[in-house]
């Protein structure tokens, strides 16, 4: 199957995909963590319809990372398989 991504999702998909290998967390442990963050530093329209897509969290207040939801965890994981990309 050699089907091609349209730009916009790639771009979304990937967007997303930077932010969870960007991640960190205030947890101790990196590797049973549950709970991460990840900086915004991305298109602002990506960033929204993430979040609209619950995959992310921006909160209520103006800050520079954003919360990765279980959701977007999951779509990452699902990601990092789909372009042959090692995790942590």
């Amino acid at each position: 199957m050699n089907e091609k991504t349209e730009t916009k999702k790639a771009i979304k998909e990937l967007t997303l995909l930077l932010m969870y290998l960007n991640r960190f967390t205030d947890e101790k442990d990196f590797k049973t963590a549950k709970d991460f963050y990840t900086w915004k530093g991305y298109s602002f329209n990506i960033i929204n319809e993430l979040d609209n897509e619950d995959f992310i969290y921006q909160g209520k207040y103006r800050s520079k990372s954003v919360y990765i939801t279980e959701k977007g965890v999951e779509e990452a994981k699902k990601l990092l398989k789909k372009y042959k990309i090692k995790d942590y």
